[in-house]
């Protein structure tokens, strides 16, 4: 029992610490005014603007203050692994984006980022399809969360006036 007081006391004096410490969280708010231009790859674009979105707190008009331009690859697929009679069995799927964050006129933030996933290749057509757009929409989830938290640190830099 005293051991339990003793914890909890340990837990308010750390928590009472941060908050008199001005600490606030940048993802505190997940409602970032960034406008994620049209991504023209097709359904890898549609489905990556949408994680974004997402990420941003909702689809913005193209009048928010900050801008994301993104250009999407067409997925890369590589042979992993081959069984004794030469037949892939293992294949992985790699997509690059290329991205650039604007306020108004001037570009605040770019870069590159890849992501990459492997998965199971069958025999079966429809279950090999499935694998291929299953490890193609991870991918796309992965490169929404590099490229979100990157433009999500760099408006909060921006808007604080951090350089």
């Amino acid at each position: 029992m005293q051991n339990e007081k003793g914890v909890i006391v340990k837990k308010l004096m750390l928590f009472l610490l941060i908050a008199g410490c001005g600490f606030v969280p940048m993802y505190s708010e997940r409602n970032t005014d960034i406008y994620v231009s049209p991504i023209q790859s097709g359904a890898n674009g549609i489905e990556l603007r949408n994680a974004l979105n997402a990420k941003f707190g909702g689809q913005k008009d193209a009048s928010a203050p900050y801008v994301l331009e993104v250009s999407l690859s067409e997925p890369i697929t590589k042979y992993k692994a081959l069984d004794q009679t030469g037949v892939a069995t293992w294949q992985e799927v790699l997509l690059n984006a290329s991205y650039t964050l604007k306020a108004g006129d001037t570009v605040i933030a770019s870069g590159t980022e890849s992501s990459s996933e492997s998965y199971s290749f069958v025999q079966y057509l429809v279950a090999a399809n499935a694998s291929y757009n299953n490890a193609v929409n991870n991918t796309i989830i992965v490169l929404s969360e590099k490229i979100g938290n990157r433009a999500i640190a760099e408006v909060y830099k921006h808007s604080h006036g951090d350089k």
